[in-house]
């Protein structure tokens, strides 16, 4: 099942390097610079997965190292995929 036409948890991802992303108790704040956008991840795994997403050959990857869930993964999916049409996180370069 595709998620969508701009994500692919097959490829490698990292945060764009113009957003800043500040812990909070239910999550954390993510401001993006360039874009002057705020958005908000209301779990502490989405919030490591999304800064672990630079140490890992894809976001899949990404998700199983953070301990997502089968039954958890579709919604984080979703939200990597939300965060990638926003510009909060982008496919990292390759070296």
């Amino acid at each position: 099942m595709a998620i969508s036409a701009e994500f692919d948890a097959g490829l490698p991802w990292q945060r764009s390097r113009s957003v800043a992303l500040r812990p909070e108790p239910f999550g954390a704040l993510v401001y993006s610079f360039s874009t002057r956008k705020l958005s908000f991840l209301k779990s502490r795994q989405l919030v490591d997965v999304v800064q672990a997403l630079a140490e890992h050959p894809t976001a899949a990857a990404t998700l199983t190292a953070c301990g997502v869930s089968d039954a958890q993964r579709p919604a984080y999916l979703k939200a990597l995929a939300d965060l990638a049409r926003s510009a909060m996180i982008e496919v990292r370069p390759c070296a």
